[in-house]
């Protein structure tokens, strides 16, 4: 409920034009070397949905300042590629972009992008996706099909479209993509703060795992199940103490050099498997020695 009616909040400051009032300042106690990082990220964020969310996102990072055992470069990173997360990619924000190249004094251009159709639709508010995807599915629709979306500064329709298109930046906070992206963020945050008590030695493993998930369309949910994967396969079990990995990093890595883009994760499932066995089998020899 405390989520919804954030939303509910962000929506209608940026809806009557008051967002929050004024935009957030650096976090209390940021190093110096990172600050230019983080007073671009809440510019960026600014423009993508508006003051409230930048703090968020200074929310979100000031539980990692200050702390002892992150370093000014373990901070930048996890600065950067929170709010890389935080401007995902969906219709709105490449119409943001293509407008912003244009102000900046571009040459008019025009894009094709594919979207696959339930990746549209879920751009839209919860309260209108959710039925939309249903009824599809019900009448056996194929809501993975990409559909080809024009983003173009051409002509003063183009253009035109392009304005609508980022005006909708106010309902994004309530779609079923930010939803789960709030989700995802957060438990990304999470695995680096256990990792940090567990195992610091894996806790820059844990926060370059954000690349692995980018884009859109079929990229961006190969990347989001493959993260998925790791993370419960590997991770969360060591941090729960029932996987002896005493090389968390490590196993992270094996596994992310056995993705590919198989959307069964066969090799990749196979990969975690046979790390969790010889993680298995190394601690029952060594509880038996």
């Amino acid at each position: 409920m405390a989520g919804v009616l954030s939303s509910l909040r962000y929506l209608l400051a940026d809806f009557i034009g008051d967002d929050d009032d004024e935009p957030p300042f650096l976090p209390d106690a940021l190093p110096d070397a990172v600050a230019p990082v983080v007073s671009d990220a809440i510019h960026m964020l600014i423009d993508y949905q508006g003051n409230a969310y930048a703090k968020l996102y200074v929310t979100r990072l000031q539980r990692f300042v200050g702390r002892r055992d992150v370093n000014d470069a373990m901070l930048g990173e996890i600065a950067r590629l929170t709010a890389m997360r935080m401007s995902y990619q969906d219709p709105i924000r490449l119409a943001q972009l293509k407008l912003a190249e244009l102000e900046a004094g571009g040459a008019p251009s025009h894009d094709i992008r594919r979207f696959r159709f339930d990746e549209l639709i879920g751009a839209l508010p919860a309260v209108v996706a959710e039925p939309v995807l249903d009824t599809f599915e019900w009448l056996g629709w194929e809501v993975r099909r990409r559909v080809p979306i024009r983003f173009s500064t051409r002509s003063r329709w183009g253009i035109r479209r392009l304005k609508i298109e980022a005006g909708l930046r106010r309902w994004r906070l309530f779609s079923v993509r930010y939803a789960k992206e709030r989700v995802w963020v957060e438990r990304w945050l999470h695995m680096i703060d256990r990792s940090l008590t567990k195992q610091p030695r894996a806790a820059s493993a844990m926060v370059q795992t954000a690349t692995m998930v980018q884009g859109y369309g079929d990229a961006y949910r190969q990347g989001l199940a493959d993260w998925h994967a790791i993370i419960d396969g590997l991770a969360k079990p060591t941090f729960d103490g029932v996987l002896p990995l005493p090389d968390l990093a490590a196993a992270v890595a094996e596994a992310r050099t056995a993705v590919t883009p198989d959307p069964r994760q066969a090799v990749l499932k196979r990969t975690i498997a046979e790390i969790r066995a010889r993680a298995l089998g190394a601690g029952t020899n060594a509880a038996a020695g």
